[in-house]
């Protein structure tokens, strides 16, 4: 129900969503919290705490990128549960569909075009085979790379991910000094 009565208010659910998402959205592209504010009429100790109320965690953003991976979809809901901002794992299955529905110069783009988006992240976990992880350390920056090593190369199965490992991992990135700062 997208309606609802509050006393003699009528009040709509969606269109206090959409208020919020573009408030957020608007804060995300570098605007502040005063400027946000007053663009949408509201004080900006809201927008403080819409951004409380949603928070998921502070500190370094964070992507996880893995392959062969057995577990792909508690791998992602993991992720999605501490804050992860991007998690692209595929089971071999998928890695070879993705890799053999480009041809040769797509596919060399298109690994540019991550390997561009992926330095943006403050860290880059890496689940891969060991020439795997050496190959995107190099095209990453090194300093930002956390590789956790799934076996030797070449890997031509799914490896399930040790989940507390990777939780493990995460925290101690999230909760890192640097994080504090």
């Amino acid at each position: 129900m997208d309606l609802i009565r509050i006393g003699d208010k009528v009040i709509s659910l969606s269109r206090i969503s959409s208020y919020t998402e573009q408030i957020l959205l608007a804060r995300s592209q570098g605007l502040s919290q005063h400027d946000v504010a007053k663009k949408f009429g509201v004080d900006r100790s809201f927008v403080s705490r819409l951004e409380t109320l949603g928070e998921l965690r502070k500190g370094r953003s964070i992507a996880v990128i893995g392959f062969p991976i057995a577990n792909p979809d508690e791998v992602r809901q993991l992720c999605q549960d501490l804050g992860v901002e991007l998690c692209w794992v595929m089971t071999n299955q998928e890695r070879w569909e993705y890799a053999q529905s480009r041809n040769g110069i797509e596919l060399v783009n298109e690994i540019m075009d991550l390997a561009n988006k992926f330095r943006q992240f403050d860290i880059v976990i890496l689940l891969a085979s060991n020439a795997r992880v050496r190959l995107m350390t190099a095209l990453l920056d090194s300093r930002t790379v956390i590789p956790l090593v799934l076996g030797e190369t070449p890997l031509s199965t799914d490896v399930t991910v040790d989940l507390p490992l990777l939780r493990q991992t995460i925290s101690a990135v999230v909760d890192s000094p640097e994080t504090k700062k």
